[in-house]
């Protein structure tokens, strides 16, 4: 058999392969599965809400195409139930929250965030491990530009999403040997219902697009661009690395 013949035609195609975007029902990570639905994969996503339809209305939701499930990857017994794939090649981790209003100094809330942003990254790798060790498959990270620098307000989303930048070179490290590629992508201002405490009010959203050198907020799509890269062969000697994605900010 010639298998050359068989194999996809463009590096960003995904066609026949299996991806599931943990946090994939709404803002960013419903943007990336959307990306690589587009490019021809068959796409699970994971949410807390009971079911697809629950999603109707949520602003920057869409998950038609997308093979939806709940799961609470927060919850260890949720977890432990959710059904696996036989087959999965690529596993985006883009779970997360954030408190405001100094929530996140009170420590049943910091613990939460943790649990959440970081805890249960680690969790959901170690469950896929040996699946995607079969496919020689990938595990993306979406941390945080602000996992890279002090994020007055927010100690417990700071520094979870440094935590999880570090997991992502750690994990690239322990698993490259058996197959898997590891790495992140780590949003700047991305429009969704996380950062509207920000774009919401007007100055505040002046300052921050001040600061911008592309001049406008990132979007999901911009996330899913990069994903598609670090998920494709384009990006088959890249370990460890997570990727900035915040239109120049950081700069």
């Amino acid at each position: 058999m010639n298998t050359a013949s068989q194999a996809p035609s463009h590096p960003l195609d995904f066609s026949g392969k299996t991806v599931l975007v943990v946090g994939g029902s709404s803002g960013i990570g419903n943007g990336i599965a959307l990306g690589f639905r587009r490019q021809g994969a068959h796409v699970h996503v994971w949410g807390t809400r009971a079911r697809a339809e629950d999603y109707q209305t949520e602003p920057g939701s869409d998950l038609q195409g997308l093979l939806f499930s709940q799961v609470d990857v927060a919850d260890a017994a949720s977890l432990a139930r959710a059904e696996m794939p036989t087959e999965l090649d690529v596993l985006v981790l883009c779970q997360g929250t954030v408190a405001y209003g100094r929530k996140e100094f009170e420590m049943d809330t910091f613990r939460r965030i943790i649990e959440l942003n970081l805890n249960s990254l680690m969790a959901c790798a170690v469950k896929y491990r040996e699946v995607l060790a079969r496919r020689q498959g990938s595990i993306i990270t979406v941390s945080s530009a602000g996992g890279l620098r002090a994020t007055r307000g927010n100690p417990a989303y700071a520094a979870s999403k440094a935590g999880a930048i570090h997991l992502t070179a750690t994990l690239a490290q322990a698993w490259a040997r058996q197959g898997i590629r590891v790495n992140g992508v780590a949003p700047g201002l991305v429009d969704t219902k996380l950062t509207k405490v920000t774009i919401a009010n007007e100055e505040r959203l002046r300052e921050r697009l001040e600061g911008i050198p592309a001049g406008r907020l990132g979007t999901p799509d911009d996330m899913a661009g990069a994903c598609l890269f670090l998920a494709s062969p384009l990006a088959s000697y890249i370990y460890g690395q997570t990727l900035v994605v915040d239109g120049g900010r950081i700069l």
